[in-house]
Formats: structure tokens, C-alpha cells, sequence
């Protein structure tokens, strides 16, 4: 399954696409008001795809696991120390709203750190490769 993102950026207007397995959708983000570029950085971006990856996996495992959760939120937050410098350890905690006991409870967020994909990535350290241009399909 691909999934990917294409930003387009020009005189004051910032558009985001996102794409999974071709099924398309726009995110809401506005340009810089200062001058070029996006209103938000790329290390925010990271830490929203941690959260979010870990929120939707929670619902996923809930289901998997017959454990009952009717919300829950995640917070995500990293650390640079500089221009080219990669962010430092990646710390998030997440909350569950849910009548199942802590230990079911406790099961579901340890399945879930083990399965999310977006933190596997980061704990593999994918190879990132430039390459040459091509039109996105429209």
C-alpha cells in the first residue's frame, strides 16, 4: 500500500494531498503569514503522524482485542538541537477512555507501542532517498 504527500507552495497559498492506496484527501494547512513557506514545520508534522498513527492503532487493536475504549488522546514530542540535526529520543503518552480494567487497559497500549507502524518506522531508521522529479498524477 502507498502512501504519500504532496505539498505545493506559492505566493501565500500552501496546499497539502495526502494519499493512501490512491484515495485522496486534502489537510488544512495554511501558509507562513510571514513570508514563504507553511504555517507549520515538519517536526510538527512527525509528531502529529506519531499521535495519530498511535490513536488509530489503539481503535484497531481495541477491536483485535475485544477491549471496549470510547476515546482517547495521545500526545507526542521530540526534541532538535539545531539546523540538519535529527530530532532526539521521541517520547509520547497516551490516555484511554475505557471501562475495561487496567490490566486490559495496560495490554492495549503495549500491543499497540509494539504494532504502530509510523513509531516502528522511526525505530528501524527507514533509509530517506532523494529522486529525480515526476509529475504527481492529478
Amino acid at each position: 500500500m502507498e502512501i504519500s504527500a504532496h505539498v505545493r507552495n506559492h505566493s501565500n497559498q500552501h496546499e497539502v494531498r495526502l494519499s493512501t492506496a490512491g484515495v485522496e484527501q486534502r489537510l488544512a494547512v495554511s501558509a507562513k503569514a510571514a513570508g514563504p513557506g507553511s504555517s507549520v514545520n515538519g517536526g510538527e508534522l512527525l509528531m502529529a503522524a506519531l499521535a495519530t498513527c498511535y490513536c488509530n492503532d489503539l481503535y484497531r487493536e481495541a477491536a483485535r482485542l475485544g477491549i471496549e475504549i470510547s476515546g482517547c488522546e495521545v500526545v507526542a514530542s521530540t526534541q532538535f538541537d539545531g539546523v540538519g540535526r535529527g530530532a532526539e529520543a521521541v517520547v509520547y503518552a497516551a490516555k484511554i477512555e475505557s471501562s475495561a480494567p487496567p490490566g486490559q487497559i495496560e495490554l492495549l497500549l503495549a500491543e499497540t507501542d509494539r504494532l504502530a507502524e509510523v513509531h516502528n518506522t522511526l525505530r528501524a531508521g527507514c533509509q530517506v532517498q532523494r529522486v529525480a522529479w515526476r509529475e504527481p498524477a492529478a
